[in-house]
């Protein structure tokens, strides 16, 4: 289960066709939820049922993620993943050109289907492809990358809007770029040979609880953070204006931090650094409240908060892949973003229902809970293993 210390030659092509992979993955989410959300407003379509469109694409991944490694078993890394990108390119075009509603919810776990082979088998494709004494740098880029994904679905709507078929054929034509280095390195694509003994998603979640938690807490917050952070710092007194650059300075964290906290990650005990992130980005949590809303300290704490946060996907995915290999690792993989996905449900519910409770610092108390959580389990475990 363990997987070996190893010296072998970098598969550049290889390793550049997973990257592609989760630069979809996230430029297609943060180009997609905001995009289908105000196509479905200018239809007339209440946002109550904007949301429960929305939370289809989280079922899918959740209904989806288990099947994954028997089905990169069976079909190979390299097709699987240009199967994704095109049925994702595909189903966004359709999204537009679909004038009934109740044709969006399969379009919906359709498209969130895609984006969930995209996520879990390039995730498994870095991981194996990394070599491990490296896999942390490697996977460092892999996540910076995902984060500059997720910064650029905003980027491409704020150039092009959000009316008529531009957004669509962007978002398309960005799938269809990201096949390009796939196609490339298929060829290099990692293989299960046989089936995982490890006794499936539910296991390897009680077997590795830092690694495969930190997906759940890494979701939770950090979609909290997208929803609310403006919106608490308008409460606190901000113009829009402000309050927008609030939430791009802690989204540069993101940017910022992944690829120190990989290299970090190859040199230190990687679960004792997912709890030291965890107890500092708890601590930038619980200070949060207690700064000024317009002031610099506040912006260092928010861009420090949140990339460290994102460091646990960082740090939680190179743990995974030094503790499984082959179908353990696919199955710890689908493990990982099953409970990201879970995350992105769950975080945003809590958050802004803790700023209905104590407004507005229920935001921020709300995220310390969580990140208190993860910490204690963390610890627990280490000291288990002392």
């Amino acid at each position: 289960m363990h997987a070996p210390a190893d010296r072998r030659p970098v598969n550049i092509a290889s390793i550049a066709a997973a990257i592609a992979a989760i630069s979809a993955v996230g430029l297609g989410l943060a180009l997609s939820i905001p995009l289908l959300a105000f196509e479905l407003h200018d239809r007339g379509v209440p946002s109550t049922w904007i949301g429960l469109n929305t939370a289809v694409g989280g079922l899918a991944t959740i209904a989806l993620a288990p099947f994954l490694p028997n089905l990169v078993r069976r079909l190979g890394a390299g097709p699987l993943l240009l199967v994704a990108i095109l049925s994702a390119a595909i189903s966004l075009v359709a999204f537009k050109v679909t004038p009934s509603f109740v044709l969006w919810f399969p379009l919906r776990f359709v498209y969130g289907a895609a984006l969930c082979v995209l996520f879990v088998v390039s995730e498994f494709w870095i991981n194996a492809a990394a070599p491990s004494d490296r896999r942390g740098l490697v996977i460092g880029i892999y996540g910076t990358v995902l984060s500059i994904g997720f910064a650029g679905g905003p980027a491409i709507l704020s150039l092009v809007g959000t009316q008529g078929w531009a957004p669509y054929l962007c978002g398309a034509a960005f799938f269809g770029l990201a096949g390009i280095p796939v196609l490339i390195g298929a060829s290099g694509a990692p293989a299960i040979e046989k089936e995982s003994t490890s006794g499936g998603v539910w296991a390897l979640m009680r077997i590795a609880p830092a690694a495969t938690l930190a997906a759940f807490i890494f979701g939770a917050v950090e979609t909290g953070i997208i929803n609310f952070l403006p919106l608490y710092g308008l409460r606190r007194g901000l113009d829009a204006g402000d309050a927008a650059l609030l939430l791009t300075i802690a989204e540069l964290g993101n940017v910022a931090l992944q690829l120190p906290l990989g290299l970090l990650s190859d040199k230190v005990d990687r679960r004792r650094l997912l709890l030291g992130c965890g107890i500092v980005s708890l601590g930038g949590a619980l200070l949060i409240p207690y700064l000024a809303i317009d002031s610099w300290a506040l912006w260092t704490v928010a861009f420090l908060t949140t990339g460290i946060v994102a460091g646990l996907y960082t740090v939680g995915l190179a743990l995974l892949g030094a503790r499984f290999d082959g179908a353990a690792l696919a199955t710890a993989n689908a493990a990982f973003v099953m409970l990201y996905s879970i995350g992105l449900t769950v975080g945003p519910t809590a958050v802004g229902g803790g700023m209905q409770l104590i407004d507005p610092h229920g935001f921020a108390w709300v995220i310390a809970a969580f990140l208190a959580l993860y910490v204690l389990v963390v610890a627990g475990q280490i000291w288990r293993d002392l």
